[in-house]
């Protein structure tokens, strides 16, 4: 018997995708659209800790600076914990928190954003081709800033991200890099949530690179655009993205 979540992401993520692309495209149609383009790069180190056939933990560390290295756009650690419904399918329960830069020149204090996330992933194959498709649902917690000092108050909102990712093979050598291509779309609500409900959408292409079968990574170009709360100013990121993998499995095998 399938888990329901299996048929939620299958079947309803997509018409998700199509609805708030269309509804998204219709809205940059009606107001004028200012886009603030600028390089950014963004690295990690992303480990998944399998200790029994159904559990684990994972945990990344990131960070993203402005003008490829020239100044840090945000801090950020992610925990949680991981249960194999199958070794295709898995459920993560987590938090995360990230320390966010000032954006306003002269300012010099950061923002704290406290996060809980649930998240279901799938990998599957057709043919050479791996996917992997994850819807992830975060309850967020952003500090607001004034006059570069803390209000200790906060800004609620939900947010739901699906990705989609392909890695495809280049040649049948596996020792040479594949192919990764990717997108993910991000969309919010919450009482100070108006006029952005689309938050972000993350495009990436690049290769992949397998070290050996605990450790690979990731890199190439991110293309990250993200919708502000007046919604018409929006920030387009051309980022250099390098992400690290790190998979241990620590289950004792007889």
């Amino acid at each position: 018997m399938k888990h329901p979540n299996f048929h939620l992401l299958k079947y309803h993520a997509p018409i998700l995708l199509i609805i708030l692309f269309i509804a998204n495209s219709l809205t940059a149609q009606i107001t004028h659209r200012v886009v603030n383009n600028q390089t950014q790069s963004w690295i990690s180190l992303n480990s998944t800790e399998r200790f029994t056939s159904k559990w684990g933990i994972v945990a990344d560390l990131h960070y993203r600076a402005n003008q490829l290295f020239a100044t840090p756009n945000f801090y950020f650690v992610r925990t949680g914990a991981n249960y194999w419904l199958k070794d295709n399918i898995t459920f993560t329960i987590g938090y995360a928190h990230m320390w966010l830069a000032p954006t306003t020149l002269g300012w010099h204090t950061y923002s704290n954003e406290n996060r809980i996330y649930e998240q279901t992933q799938i990998v599957s194959k057709i043919g050479n081709v791996t996917m992997l498709h994850r819807i992830r649902n975060e309850q967020r917690w952003q500090e607001k800033i004034a006059a570069d000092t803390s209000t200790h108050t906060n800004k609620f909102s939900d947010r739901v991200r699906y990705l989609a990712s392909f890695t495809i093979p280049i040649v049948k050598n596996p020792h040479y890099p594949s192919l990764v291509i990717s997108d993910e779309l991000c969309v919010q609500t919450g009482k100070e949530i108006i006029y952005n409900v689309f938050d972000q959408n993350r495009f990436f292409v690049g290769i992949k690179e397998t070290i050996n079968k605990r450790l690979s990574f990731d890199l190439g170009y991110m293309l990250l655009d993200q919708e502000k709360a007046d919604g018409y100013h929006y920030d387009q990121n051309h980022t250099f993205r390098f992400f690290v993998y790190y998979m241990p499995d620590l289950r004792k095998h007889s």
